[in-house]
Parts: C-alpha cells; sequence; structure tokens
C-alpha cells in the first residue's frame, strides 16, 4: 500500500525529466533557444541539470517501492 505514492512520484519525476532532456535536446539540435534571453550556454546546463536531477530523483523514487 505504501509504495503506490512512491510509484506514482517516481513516474512523475520521469516522465518531467525525460520530456525536459528530451526538449532541451531538440531545441539545441535546432540552434533554438531554450530560454529566451538567457544565454544560451547556461540556459541549456540548467535545463540539462533539471532534467538529470528529475531522474536521478525517480531513480530514487523507484528504489524505495
Amino acid at each position: 500500500m505504501e509504495s503506490g505514492p512512491a510509484i506514482f512520484t517516481g513516474s512523475v519525476f520521469a516522465l518531467f525529466g525525460g520530456g525536459l532532456l528530451l526538449w532541451t535536446a531538440v531545441r539545441l539540435r535546432q540552434r533554438a533557444a531554450v530560454a529566451h534571453g538567457v544565454n544560451p550556454v547556461a540556459s541549456a546546463m540548467v535545463a540539462g541539470f533539471a532534467g538529470t536531477t528529475a531522474l536521478l530523483l525517480a531513480v530514487w523514487c523507484f528504489t524505495r517501492t
């Protein structure tokens, strides 16, 4: 019964992190801005870090089930 919230939370983190990393990669490949009005390298690094962190949190949640 306690594993239900961990599975849900892990799924949300996995979808968010994967989606953010995929979106960032597509924007970089198209040489488009990741965030408007921000240094392109810095915004790509922050988005990549956030996506990777979300995926690591998903793995952590899934190991708690």
